[in-house]
């Protein structure tokens, strides 16, 4: 394994790591009555913002409320991203292609399970409502989008990657780029 496969595995974790420190992804709810928006960050071990004020307002639409006791997913999730990384850190001190194809596979199954896990979260909140709620829409249901931007009523939800996810997007391109990138050799030296 060359050294510039190395670099970029060693700045890939380091990148990886922000995900215990930083916000992965964020929810973001707009509407003319709460102009500064209403936002709930999501980390690997929680959830941060106006969770309170969200869960006063899906009150009325009849969504459960949202808890971190009610995702068992927060205490898993910071030891499988951790093993993950430290895979990642064995790969370029083992120097071993091996270890890193494994850690690439790793990131790329963590990655489905988690977005599949995230949108099944979206979907159980959005449609299961309790049907004595104050307000009801017939035909609506209140799941934001998994990424981008959705009218619901008179609210826009949005829901992007933060910048914990954005940090670890950017270590798993280093990965692929690890992976995948080979350096031309120069005329001079194929003399």
């Amino acid at each position: 394994m060359k050294i510039h496969t190395r670099v970029l595995i060693f700045i890939s974790c380091l990148l990886m790591l922000s995900a215990g420190f930083l916000p992965l992804w964020h929810i973001l709810l707009d509407a003319p009555q709460y102009p500064e928006g209403l936002e709930m960050k999501i980390w690997l071990n929680g959830l941060s913002g106006n969770v309170a004020q969200i869960n006063g307002l899906n009150h009325y639409i009849g969504m459960k409320f949202i808890s971190v006791d009610d995702f068992k997913e927060f205490k898993i999730l910071p030891f499988v991203f951790g093993g993950l990384t430290l895979l990642g850190f064995a790969a370029a001190l083992a120097k071993s292609r091996k270890l890193l194809w494994a850690w690439f596979i790793g990131l790329c199954l963590f990655a489905i399970v988690g977005f599949g896990d995230f949108y099944m979260w979206e979907y159980n909140y959005g449609h299961r409502l309790n049907p004595h709620a104050a307000i009801k829409v017939e035909g609506m249901n209140y799941q934001p989008p998994l990424f981008g931007y959705k009218q619901l009523l008179n609210f826009t939800a949005g829901s992007l990657p933060d910048t914990g996810g954005i940090l670890a997007g950017l270590g798993g391109l280093l990965i692929v780029a690890a992976l995948f990138y080979k350096p031309q050799l120069s005329s001079n030296k194929i003399k």
